[in-house]
C-alpha cells in the first residue's frame, strides 16, 4: 500500500474543523456517481482516522439516500456512544449542505475466546488457473479491479460463457489493480465489487441503485496485515427479486479459507 495508489487517493481526506473533506475520482467513477465501495471506504476513513475511536471496526451499513456528486463533499463521524468494548457511530455524507449518505458503524476491542466458522469456504479453483474478465461497456471503477469469474457472469458486460448457473450466484476471485495490501478500508469496498444479482439472474443490463449496504468484519488488522496483498474469493447470491428490490448476500475468504467478511445489500431496480 502507498499514498499514490488509486485507491489511497480516492479515499484521501482532509480534517476540517468538525469535518472531513474529500473530492471523488474519474478513476471510481460508477454510471451514475462514484462506485458505492469508494463512498463506503471514505466514510470508513473517517471513523478509523477520528481521535477518539476506541478497537477496529466490526459491522458497518451505508445507506445511499442520493447519488454522489462529482467534486467535493464533507463527512461527519461522530462517537455517539463509547462502552468498555465497542463504540457506536453515525455517520453523514453531505454536499452543499444537503445530506446525501447516512451511516452507522460500531468499532470494537476484540478479546481472544472460543471461535468458530459455520459455513465452509467453497470448492474453487485457484486464481492461477483463471483468466481476468474481459470486460466491455463497463464503468471506470471496475478497471481497478482484477476480478477472475469462476461462474455467474453478467453476459451484458462480459465476454464469457461463464454464466453456467441456472440462479443468481458468482464466485470470483478478486483483488485491486494494481496490487494492494488489503486492509479495513480496501475490504469494503470489495464487498461492493460484486455485480447487481439481477444482471446474472436475467442476463441484461437494468438500471440498479443500492439502496442500502451493510459489512461485517471477521478479521482483524493483524489477519489483514498477513494476508499482504493476495486475492479474495467473493461469493454472492440473491434470496428474492420483489417488486422493484431485491436482497444481496455475500462472503469474502482468503484463499486460505479464513473468512474475512459478511455483507448484505437493499437493492433497488427498475424493469
Amino acid at each position: 500500500m502507498g499514498e499514490f495508489h488509486p485507491f489511497d487517493i480516492a479515499t484521501q481526506l482532509t480534517k476540517t474543523s468538525d469535518f472531513y473533506h474529500g473530492h471523488t475520482s474519474e478513476a471510481y467513477a460508477n454510471m451514475i456517481g462514484p462506485f458505492g465501495g469508494i463512498v463506503a471506504s471514505t466514510l470508513l476513513r473517517a471513523i478509523l482516522e477520528h481521535p477518539e475511536r476506541l478497537g477496529e471496526p466490526g459491522a458497518l451499513t451505508i445507506n445511499y439516500a442520493a447519488p454522489v456528486a462529482n467534486g467535493g463533499f464533507d463527512i461527519k463521524a461522530t462517537p455517539t456512544r463509547t462502552n468498555r468494548s465497542t463504540q457506536h457511530w453515525y455517520i453523514e455524507l453531505s454536499q452543499n449542505k444537503k445530506t446525501v449518505i447516512t451511516g452507522t458503524a460500531v468499532t470494537a476491542e476484540r478479546r481472544e475466546t472460543w471461535s468458530s466458522t459455520d459455513i465452509s469456504f467453497p470448492n474453487v479453483p485457484s486464481v492461477n488457473e483463471l483468466k481476468r474478465a474481459s470486460i466491455s461497456a463497463a464503468p471506470p471503477w471496475l478497471n481497478n479491479y482484477d476480478i477472475r469469474i469462476i461462474k455467474g457472469a453478467p453476459l451484458a458486460l462480459l465476454q464469457s460463457n461463464l454464466n453456467n448457473n441456472q440462479n443468481s450466484t458468482t464466485l470470483q476471485w478478486i483483488q485491486d489493480y494494481p496490487k494492494r495490501k488489503i486492509d479495513f478500508l480496501s475490504l469494503t469496498a470489495m464487498c461492493d465489487a460484486f455485480f447487481p444479482r439481477i444482471w446474472v439472474r436475467r442476463k441484461e443490463m437494468v438500471p440498479i441503485g443500492t439502496v442500502s449496504l451493510t459489512i461485517y468484519f471477521h478479521a482483524d488488522s493483524e489477519t489483514l496485515k498477513a494476508h499482504g496483498s493476495r486475492e479474495v474469493l467473493g461469493h454472492t447470491r440473491a434470496i428474492k427479486f420483489y417488486d422493484g428490490f431485491f436482497d444481496q448476500t455475500g462472503e469474502l475468504w482468503s484463499p486460505d479459507g479464513e473468512l474475512l467478511a459478511t455483507t448484505s445489500q437493499f437493492v433497488y431496480y427498475k424493469s
